[in-house]
């Protein structure tokens, strides 16, 4: 699209075609260029089976394109009419202990049921023949958030499918025996019938087999978008197609699913009650233009106020809706939508908050929101397309992160995005620019890369890690990383045993910390500060490698590892490696990453006031920085003293510094020779 998308989910469905007219003049009044239609209309648009009823879906298309409002289409798939599951009750899903969700919700359905999918192609292949030419449609949305109430199944239908997934992987029955230490307890498999899903056992299920589930899982969702996307692209090979994720989502593998999507989306509902929710926001962010190697990206749903499903549904504060929307313009997306346009009168989400509330708009406070931000993005067109760099790369992997969590290890308080956000924190608050990768990934053009915790890796993965430090990068690293491969077999040699050498230590044992336990850190200047959760013992050598043995630049100060180290810095090859054995607190983590950085020569976007994030987005005609106040007081930033508003605020510029409000937010236009490359 030529401008920044904004608009929402439109269900007219749920209301009398007499409202229909009066929505298309408030979107215009909004400001609104895209809507989402269909999401959840399968019951309505094919009532029976092979009985199908597209008129009002005709109707409604012809009314928003005569408004100039474009069509994100879903394909109504992500809830099954009745009619399906009544007359194939075996597509309905199975939890492990064998107990079946009914309908009456959504999502109820199998991913691995053959009944289900057809129906499903069937249905596409209707609206695909129907609709590929018209004029309204400018994206196809596939499903609707991908497991989000059922990211696996444990029914037989799936165990024949797992059956078949893990032939496909492992060839034999001896290969897969290998992979998941089957003589381990005695579980050695002589047929591929005998195999099931890790379905309820009297205690801990076979950890490789538990992996291998997730992979399947993740997988089988897939194959249920591949299905349908096949589909559209065969008929309109020319228009995008979607799938909307949500967030850091843990149970399918977003790497290997933004390979298959056209322009990644995003759902993000921040608690406005959190005050880390800017943060995990922008995390969110910078993850989906990630998943989408730098390309724009689009918020698909965010709510203008509160939604319905936490105990307490906390109202955004005044200009927070508009604060945030620019916080995902800032790290990437050209388009920010909402759920929904109209609020529902019935069922379970009729309490969510909408672009249009139960009572009169002009008697809602969202609504003046709603219309300013709307002709505010007209504004910026120039946004459009723009590249977020970053200097930072931070490593995440889903393998690694199903891993890590399963049951039977030293400590079940590791959780990888406590760790993720423990690193990412300091670089949101420093105003540092960070990218995720996959540790395969290409990592010459970050300055310095971090690994939250990588319990599982690849050889592949191993080895380029070792070789961007070797190479000249700059790394960090924390505990528990390094220590089984990807069938989940312990790396045997000593501890992290891919990456001893490149870090100059050796890890004797875990030592992890009872919840709500600290222990002192002395660092080699004489301070010291708090950690937790972790420790570890570890010596300081190095193996076979070049530079001798990894500095102690932090150790821990008392117990049974008083004087041992606590944090490591190695010399490798043509760069460094610091190791954490231990969590840090808060601002003993800021301070070391802040060190490192500059180190390495990565630059914050502009030095700014707490509470202040900073963004730089680079266009062809120059760069544009998205200054945004988190902050409940006016602040000053001495940033591009001589760049355009492009909100066209005017505002105060004392002694050359932006001036903002509380939840303001600044878009400028910065000379080219202004802008530095953070």
């Amino acid at each position: 699209m030529p401008h920044l998308a904004y608009g929402g989910d439109y269900n007219p469905e749920q209301w009398r075609e007499e409202v229909w007219p009066d929505d298309i003049r408030l979107m215009l009044e909004a400001g609104v260029n895209l809507v989402t239609v269909g999401v959840f209309s399968w019951s309505r648009l094919e009532p029976t089976g092979g009985t199908y009823d597209f008129g009002w879906l005709d109707r409604i298309l012809s009314l928003l394109h005569g408004g100039g409002i474009a069509v994100d289409l879903a394909t109504a798939t992500a809830s099954p009419p009745p009619w399906l599951s009544h007359e194939h009750p075996e597509m309905l899903p199975v939890l492990a202990d064998g107990v079946r969700l009914w309908p009456g919700a959504r999502q109820h359905y199998c991913p691995s049921s053959p009944a289900y999918r057809l129906a499903a192609r069937r249905l596409v292949e209707r609206m695909a023949e129907r609709y590929a030419r018209h004029p309204a449609l400018a994206m196809w949305h596939v499903g609707n958030e991908y497991g989000c109430h059922v990211p696996a199944c444990w029914c037989d239908e799936s165990a024949r499918d797992f059956r078949h997934w893990l032939e496909r992987r492992y060839g034999t029955v001896d290969a897969l025996n290998r992979a998941w230490g089957a003589d381990f307890w005695s579980q050695r498999y002589s047929s591929w019938e005998e195999i099931l899903p890790p379905r309820r056992a009297p205690t801990w299920s076979n950890p490789s087999q538990q992996l291998d589930f997730f992979r399947f899982c993740s997988d089988a969702l897939l194959e249920c978008f591949e299905i349908e996307r096949a589909v559209l692209k065969e008929r309109t090979p020319d228009v995008p197609v979607t799938t909307n994720f949500m967030n850091v989502f843990k149970p399918l593998d977003y790497w290997r699913w933004a390979e298959r999507e056209d322009i990644v989306s995003n759902d993000s509902y921040p608690d406005p009650g959190d005050p880390d929710a800017g943060m995990r926001a922008a995390m969110a962010g910078d993850l989906m233009r990630s998943l989408g190697r730098g390309r724009p990206w689009v918020l698909m749903e965010q709510t203008p106020n509160r939604v319905n499903w936490r105990p307490v549904n906390l109202a955004k504060a005044p200009g927070q809706m508009r604060l945030w929307s620019y916080q995902a313009i800032a790290r990437g997306a050209d388009g920010v939508m909402f759920f929904q346009w109209r609020q529902s009168r019935a069922g379970a989400e009729k309490f969510h908050s909408a672009l249009v509330p139960h009572g009169s708009v002009e008697a809602s406070p969202t609504w003046p929101e709603v219309v300013k931000l709307g002709a505010e993005l007209k504004r910026l067109d120039v946004v459009c397309g723009a590249r977020v760099k970053a200097q930072v790369g931070i490593v995440i992997d889903w393998e690694s992160w199903w891993a890590l969590e399963l049951p039977s290890k030293p400590s079940t308080e590791l959780r990888l995005m406590d760790q993720v956000e423990s690193y990412y924190r300091a670089l949101f608050d420093g105003n540092v620019t960070a990218d995720f990768v996959r540790p395969t990934d290409d990592l010459s053009r970050f300055r310095l890369v971090l690994v939250p915790n990588l319990y599982l890796v690849s050889d592949d993965g191993a080895r380029n890690l070792v070789g961007y430090v070797r190479g000249g990068g700059r790394l960090v690293m924390s505990f528990f990383s390094g220590i089984v491969d990807s069938a989940d077999h312990v790396r045997l040699g000593g501890y992290p045993a891919p990456f001893r050498e490149m870090l100059g230590i050796e890890v004797v044992d875990f030592l992890p910390l009872p919840a709500g336990t600290t222990v002192p850190i002395r660092w080699s200047d004489g301070t010291t500060t708090p950690s937790s959760l972790w420790t570890e013992l570890v010596n300081l050598s190095s193996p076979g490698g070049d530079g001798g043995g990894a500095a102690k630049i932090a150790e821990f100060a008392s117990g049974v590892l008083d004087g041992r180290p606590a944090v490591t810095r190695h010399e490798y090859g043509n760069g460094n490696a610091h190791y954490l054995a231990t969590r840090l607190d808060a601002t003993a983590m800021a301070e070391l990453l802040r060190r490192v950085a500059t180190e390495a020569g990565v630059t914050p976007v502009v030095n700014a006031p707490a509470g202040v994030e900073a963004i730089r987005r680079e266009a062809p005609g120059g760069s544009i920085l998205f200054l945004m106040n988190h902050s409940e007081e006016s602040v000053d930033v001495r940033a591009a003293p001589t760049g355009e508003d492009l909100l066209g605020a005017g505002g105060d510029r004392p002694g050359g510094a932006v001036r903002l409000k509380p939840r303001d937010v600044a878009v400028i236009r910065e000379p080219r020779d202004s802008a530095s490359d953070g």
